[in-house]
C-alpha cells in the first residue's frame, strides 16, 4: 500500500461529474438503489455552492480519480461543537485496498483535530457491510450506542 501517490483534496465544481458518477456507482453497489443522475449532481453542486453544508473530499492516485467522501455538520450542544459526518464514501474498486480511504481519513482525522470547533467524526455503515466496518474499526473507530431512525421523504419504502 503505498500512499505517497495519493493526493487528497477539496472537492471542486469541476469534480462535479465524477463524484455524480462515484455516488451513483456507490448506491447502486451498497443499496441496489438508482439514483438519478440530474438529482444527485444537484445535490453534489448544492452542497460545492454552500460551505455551511459541508465538503467532498477527492483522493487522486496517479493522477486519476481514485475515491472521495464528503463531510456534513451536526451541532452538539452537549460539546458547544461540531461533529463531522462521514458519508458518500467511495473508492473505485480497482484502487481498493490501496489506502485511498485511509489517506482520505487520515485528512480528515487530521483537519479536525486542527479546527478546535470540531468535536468529533461519525458516520454510519450499513449493517451488512461488514469489509467496510472492518475497515472503520482498523482505523481506531468505534461502534457508537446510537441506532438511526429516520424519515425518508425521497426513498419512502
Amino acid at each position: 500500500m503505498n500512499q505517497a501517490s495519493i493526493i487528497i483534496r477539496k472537492a471542486e465544481r469541476e469534480d462535479a461529474g465524477v463524484i455524480t458518477a462515484f455516488n451513483r456507482a456507490m448506491a447502486l453497489e451498497t443499496e441496489n438503489k438508482e439514483l438519478d443522475k440530474t438529482t444527485a449532481t444537484s445535490g453534489i453542486l448544492n452542497l460545492l455552492e454552500h460551505k455551511e453544508y459541508g465538503f467532498y473530499l477527492i483522493a487522486l492516485k496517479n493522477g486519476q480519480h481514485a475515491g472521495q467522501l464528503m463531510i456534513t455538520y451536526e451541532w452538539s450542544d452537549w460539546r458547544d461543537g461540531l461533529f463531522w459526518w462521514i458519508q458518500s464514501v467511495y473508492v473505485k474498486p480497482r484502487y481498493r485496498g490501496e489506502g485511498v480511504y485511509k489517506a482520505l481519513y487520515d485528512y480528515i482525522l487530521r483537519e479536525s483535530r486542527k479546527d478546535k470547533i470540531v468535536k468529533g467524526i461519525r458516520l454510519y455503515v450499513d449493517q451488512s457491510n461488514a469489509s467496510a466496518k472492518a475497515v472503520y474499526e482498523k482505523l481506531g473507530m468505534k461502534k457508537a450506542h446510537y441506532d438511526m431512525y429516520e424519515v425518508d421523504f425521497v426513498f419512502e419504502e
